[in-house]
């Protein structure tokens, strides 16, 4: 969720990159065998659900109307696969952003890539003894769900809310007939078109007749890295990219998450650090989280007698950490919804594991509202 709108501003650049075809922003792809940026698959499978309770995302689901145009239908697993589009076994494959991206950049070398000095303080804000929460699973009425799409799907227009339309792509946007849509206020409806390795994500969707509405929306170039402007939103409140910060089964099934994750917290600060472009509080309180922090498992947690599928997790944690995306439940990690995920107990593994175990990376000067533009 985005918190109360409409979202304050603030500005700082984010290094985001993609290698695919055409779009406006960029994310990391899914998929993958540990090089180079993560890859998205079209036509891979993903259903599943939020697991525990409270402060979790509500479930998603798939729109009883089209746009009116197009000719791609979205499944009931969590992602979808139009006309043409080739199964993940061996089809279009979208790099999401470049290997040298913020969201496929190794940050383990606590050398490289220090602590912030408020490390310690942003985490106790945030919860020290509060457990990670894996906010997806295999209840397809959780997590957020997303689809892959290709020129098959006519491109709809969009009408946005004027809080947000200065700041959203106009589109047209390449939405199914039955869209799979995240369930509740936040609605996001996240396609990848594969032919044009272009992500295209909306936030708060909906459809009157065969006219669809949105609060916001923005459009990333998967073969690119770029951030949105200064002090713009996106679909999502930090401004960042939604897509390749969801922990994605069909990146568990190859053995590995090669990029960083996407997570939430209760209460944010009103500002930001790259790659976040957008801030979504009212507290100037410096002990809190601005949008875009970085935080990394730390190297000494051990994980091993964590399950198959937390250990992935947990690993590409420790590898690549976590950007604070939106404000929701403390350490809420992202994930799209799959019937293959094990939630009880490989999953809920991850909420033993206390905030204490992360620590904050210095990413780069704090951006606040007196700098936006």
């Amino acid at each position: 969720m985005h918190g109360s709108r409409p979202w304050g501003y603030a500005g700082a650049v984010a290094l985001l990159v993609a290698a695919c075809g055409g779009g406006k922003n960029n994310t990391t792809g899914v998929g993958g065998a540990g090089t180079g940026a993560h890859a998205a698959s079209a036509g891979s499978t993903g259903s599943a659900g939020s697991t525990g309770s409270g402060g979790g995302s509500s479930g998603s689901t798939t729109a009883s109307a089209g746009s009116g145009t197009g000719s791609g239908t979205s499944s009931s697993t969590g992602t979808s696969s139009s006309a043409g589009t080739s199964s993940s076994s061996g089809g279009t494959t979208c790099a999401v952003f470049l290997p040298d991206s913020p969201w496929n950049t190794d940050i383990s070398d606590t050398t490289k890539y220090p602590n912030d000095p408020l490390s310690d303080t942003y985490v106790q804000s945030i919860g020290a003894n509060t457990g990670l929460h894996p906010d997806f699973g295999s209840d397809p009425a959780g997590g957020i769900p997303y689809q892959y799409v290709t020129n098959a799907v006519t491109k709809s227009p969009v009408t946005f809310d004027p809080q947000a339309a200065g700041e959203s792509d106009p589109g047209p946007y390449p939405i199914p007939v039955k869209p799979l849509i995240r369930g509740g206020s936040d609605a996001h409806i996240l396609m990848v078109q594969t032919d044009e390795c272009v992500l295209y994500e909306l936030d708060a969707a909906s459809l009157s007749g065969i006219t669809w509405s949105a609060y916001s929306g923005a459009i990333w170039d998967l073969k690119i890295n770029a951030t949105r402007p200064q002090c713009w939103t996106s679909a999502d409140a930090a401004g960042l990219p939604i897509f390749p910060g969801l922990a994605r089964y069909e990146e568990v099934a190859k053995g590995a998450i090669n990029h960083a994750l996407r997570f939430t917290v209760a209460t944010t600060q009103k500002a930001f650090v790259a790659p976040a472009t957008h801030y979504a509080s009212s507290d100037t309180s410096a002990s809190l989280p601005p949008m875009g922090l970085r935080v990394r498992l730390k190297n000494s947690f051990d994980i091993s007698g964590a399950p198959a599928q937390s250990k992935i997790i947990l690993t590409a944690l420790k590898k690549y950490g976590m950007f604070l995306a939106d404000n929701g439940g403390d350490w809420f990690i992202s994930g799209a919804p799959n019937p293959a995920w094990i939630d009880d107990p490989d999953l809920n593994y991850m909420k033993t594991v206390p905030g204490s175990a992360f620590e904050a990376l210095k990413t780069g000067p704090l951006t606040t509202p007196a700098m936006c533009p």
